[in-house]
């Protein structure tokens, strides 16, 4: 891997800090203003290596990093970066509480109106949205596990009552955020005669079969989900319609907020009254993927070695969990439905059931088909390799790995961007959603899928083309200026399809981090995979060391206070090459290589010394 994902967290932490750090105080917003969404970006740009990246943690002064005290030396030393972290994230929690204090989740300034329809209204913007609840889980999950670590370190009475009162507001959002995405998840039942229907049968048929045969088929294999999500009882995404009816079929994930006429969730957390919502009952692919994600936080080790999350907090996130598992399972099934030709997520571009047809929703649809692969075992090196063959295609239809000629049309996945309408309770649009992140999700699933690989070659294939992905995100970097470092300039890798912009995108570049804390993750975190062939030439060249090391100790070879050293240190290195053999074969037969050569000298030297040479 040529990206080298420490260097270039801690060179945009560098550049985050020049950026918004202006006369000592923490500036907020962006490119598309404040909102609780670009906020918490901006904050997460810090906290997600810091929190997911060992060598990279800024929660405990004592450990923090040399190189990353250098990173945040405008703020201060050692002491001084996690106190000031702490009154950053306070401020974030204050300003997205309203005075009943209760947690906050509008869109702001990331909803726009409808092409050539009337501005937003406050009271639209003000909406909650999916996107706002998903990074509220990520965020507070970080500010939880730092206070949890920073805590002990320090005794001052007055920083212990900053972090007991960051603690609390931050659980309250958790909690709030959970509620959330409670509210939001759908079920939609359609008949497989109807538009729906059809298109999704259009879809996954690609093997040209009649209708009924592929309804059949494709009921079959969901009938276990179609079974669970009867226990969906709580919140939003409950079966009304008769599921049992073969004509019928159906999708499940999360829409863009709240859904209209979403029940309340009973809670005894403090989160106040749950605002009525005024999305439409239907799944959207990208912020089902987002839902996804912000719940993979919540089942992550950490938060359960941490204990990051409270009683009512657990019982929450069980029933999350089903909706996560139903939405996993779901989306394999049909991104992978058919016989072993091709794959529906194999023909692109993906083709949604309101008509909707973009080469992103494919790569949206790759991250639920991983995950539920992952889940129901169904993946090997076959499987995953299948999905690294559709991102290599999709970087080349993307411009991102091929020369793109100007103004042509598929540019538009990187500027403007997808537009995502967003409909009310009757389908209505009301607004509007902006999508950009192509270039990012598509480096994140590289890294994901290369990490799921066994074999060396297709994995290394992969990371090539994180590489080459990581190479056209660095053309796009704002290239002057205080913000220079951050993202995005998209007329630095596609000359003339932007303007150099006047502030940073938190959106992008906090997507950014995330695919760099992926690629960190990988390499720190996943074993190099297990080439079998190179295991068993190495576990026999350690037998071999291992036969000669004994004889030669038969024979007396190493008596003697020298000799003696050199007998511990082979030994030593035996232990090692062998605890080596299943994680590291190459290394494990190197280090052998090396003992039967100095077992070899020795040997030799004890010839010619018997031998009078």
């Amino acid at each position: 891997m040529r990206m080298q994902p420490r260097q270039e967290i801690l060179d945009i932490w560098r550049a985050t800090v020049r950026s918004c750090l202006r006369n000592g105080e923490w500036d907020w917003g962006g490119r598309s203003g404040s909102n609780s969404i670009s906020d918490a970006e901006q904050l997460l740009t810090l906290l997600l290596p810091a929190t997911k990246i060992p060598v990279l943690s800024l929660d405990d002064p004592d450990r923090i990093d040399e190189e990353v005290i250098d990173a945040f030396g405008a703020i201060g030393g050692a002491i001084e970066i996690p106190r000031r972290l702490v009154k950053i994230m306070t401020e974030y929690f204050v300003r997205y509480t309203d005075d009943s204090g209760a947690p906050t989740f509008g869109g702001g300034s990331y909803l726009t109106p409808v092409e050539g329809g009337p501005d937003l209204t406050d009271e639209q913007r003000s909406m909650d949205v999916v996107d706002s609840f998903a990074v509220s889980i990520t965020l507070t999950l970080a500010t939880i596990g730092f206070v949890k670590i920073y805590r002990p370190s320090t005794q001052r009475a007055d920083l212990r009552a900053q972090l007991d009162k960051l603690e609390e507001m931050a659980s309250i959002r958790l909690t709030a955020a959970m509620v959330g995405l409670l509210r939001s998840f759908s079920t939609s039942v359609f008949a497989a005669t109807d538009e729906f229907g059809v298109r999704l049968c259009d879809m996954v048929n690609q093997d040209e079969l009649p209708r009924r045969e592929v309804v059949t088929a494709l009921r079959a294999q969901l009938r276990d989900t179609m079974a669970s999500l009867r226990n969906v009882v709580v919140g939003s995404g409950q079966v009304t319609e008769d599921l049992d009816s073969s004509e019928m079929l159906f999708e499940c994930g999360w829409s863009w907020g709240t859904i209209a006429g979403a029940e309340e969730v009973t809670t005894t957390e403090p989160i106040g009254p749950q605002r009525a919502g005024s999305a439409e009952n239907a799944p959207y692919l990208y912020f089902t993927v987002i839902a996804v994600d912000a719940i993979d936080d919540l089942n992550s080790e950490r938060t359960r070695l941490l204990g990051l999350l409270n009683e009512e907090q657990q019982r929450l996130f069980r029933i999350l969990q089903l909706r996560w598992e139903l939405t996993r399972r779901y989306w394999a099934t049909v991104a992978t439905f058919g016989n072993r030709r091709r794959w529906p997520i194999e023909d692109i571009p993906w083709r949604t059931t309101d008509g909707d047809r973009t080469d992103y929703y494919t790569l949206q649809a790759t991250s639920l088909a991983v995950k539920g692969l992952v889940a129901s075992g169904r993946g090997g090196d076959e499987e995953f390799g299948r999905i690294g063959n559709v991102l290599v295609e999709l970087a080349q239809r993307g411009r991102i790995t091929r020369r793109a000629s100007p103004n042509e049309a598929a540019l538009v996945v990187h500027a403007p961007g997808k537009q995502v309408t967003l409909n009310d309770a009757t389908s209505k649009p009301i607004m509007t959603w902006n999508v950009n992140e192509f270039s990012t999700v598509l480096l994140q699933r590289a890294t994901t899928v290369a990490g799921l690989l066994n074999n060396a070659r297709h994995r290394s294939e992969l990371l090539e083309l994180a590489d080459e992905v990581w190479e056209h995100l660095l053309l796009r970097r704002i290239p002057e200026g205080r913000h220079r470092g951050l993202w995005d300039h998209a007329g630095g890798a596609f000359p003339g399809l932007a303007p150099l912009p006047e502030a940073p995108s938190w959106y992008l570049t906090e997507r950014v981090v995330q695919a760099l804390v992926n690629a960190g993750q990988l390499l720190w975190e996943r074993p190099f995979p297990r080439a079998v062939n190179l295991a068993t030439y190495a576990q026999d060249l350690i037998d071999e060391a291992e036969y000669v090391f004994d004889r030669e100790l038969m024979s007396g070879t190493f008596a003697g206070e020298a000799m003696q050293r050199s007998m511990r240190s082979i030994r030593a290195t035996l232990r090692r090459a062998q605890s080596l053999v299943d994680d590291q074969p190459g290394t494990a037969a190197a280090l052998a290589s090396t003992l039967l050569l100095q077992l070899n000298d020795i040997t030799t030297g004890q010839q010619k010394a018997s031998e009078g040479i």
